[in-house]
């Protein structure tokens, strides 16, 4: 039965969020075009936020709200957040890592939570609780609201040590030794690689944008070595 609720409720918040994000995506566009990369990206988060709850019982109406609900978050945040970051904090997100991971993981994470404490013995059944959630040794007392109170700790835990790995790891990398470039330069090729100076001169014949450097040679025209076959006498 586990099986069968994360394929379904995985199902469903993917479809709303798939949805979501196109109609955001285009709604918040001048010309009502799509933005590649809200719908490689964006699309994906309700699959993200679903996975702490897929095999609970979350219900079909209750992946469809969160898929809903990431899809436009996600595709929000791609559009206003992202550019927030990098112009005002010098924040770089290059693969969209927060908008399809991080905020949909946090919601995956307070829905995991509300729908291990709402659990009870009238949906799961006595044998589903235990086993939904493992409600054996050391928790053979627990609750569903004491699972849903150890999801939540769970998750601020996880938030804590994100948060202090990610500033050691960025302090480490801020020390001067390791040769960084300025912000403007981070997607400039040549600090750190080696690159040809001047400009190409190689010639492509299939392109006629690129012409040889060199003076023009005249064409000379081509002689038959033959002569003509009208100059040639008919032999009666």
């Amino acid at each position: 039965d586990s099986q069968h609720r994360a394929a379904i409720n995985t199902y469903c918040s993917l479809a709303a969020c798939v949805l979501t994000s196109v109609a955001i995506s285009s709604a918040l566009h001048k010309k009502g075009k799509l933005d590649m990369v809200h719908i490689q990206n964006a699309t994906l988060a309700g699959g993200v936020a679903v996975g702490t709850a897929a095999e609970m019982m979350l219900m079909p109406y209750g992946a469809l709200i969160v898929g809903f609900v990431c899809g436009i978050i996600s595709t929000l945040g791609f559009v206003y957040l992202t550019p927030f970051l990098e112009s005002r904090l010098h924040i770089q997100d290059t693969c969209g890592i927060n908008n399809l991971h991080g905020i949909p993981g946090i919601i995956g994470g307070i829905v995991g939570a509300v729908t291990a404490a709402s659990a009870s013995l009238e949906v799961y059944g006595k044998e589903g609780l235990v086993h939904s959630f493992d409600f054996q040794g050391f928790k053979r007392d627990w609750t569903a609201r004491t699972q849903g109170k150890f999801q939540i700790y769970g998750l601020l835990v996880t938030l804590a040590m994100a948060l202090m790995g990610g500033i050691i790891v960025g302090l480490i990398l801020r020390l001067p030794f390791w040769g960084q470039p300025s912000d403007e330069n981070c997607f400039e090729d040549a600090v750190y690689w080696e690159m040809p100076e001047g400009n190409s001169t190689v010639y492509i014949p299939e392109d006629p944008t690129f012409k040889p450097s060199g003076p023009s040679v005249p064409s000379v025209p081509m002689v038959s070595p033959l002569p003509m076959a009208s100059s040639v006498p008919l032999v009666p």
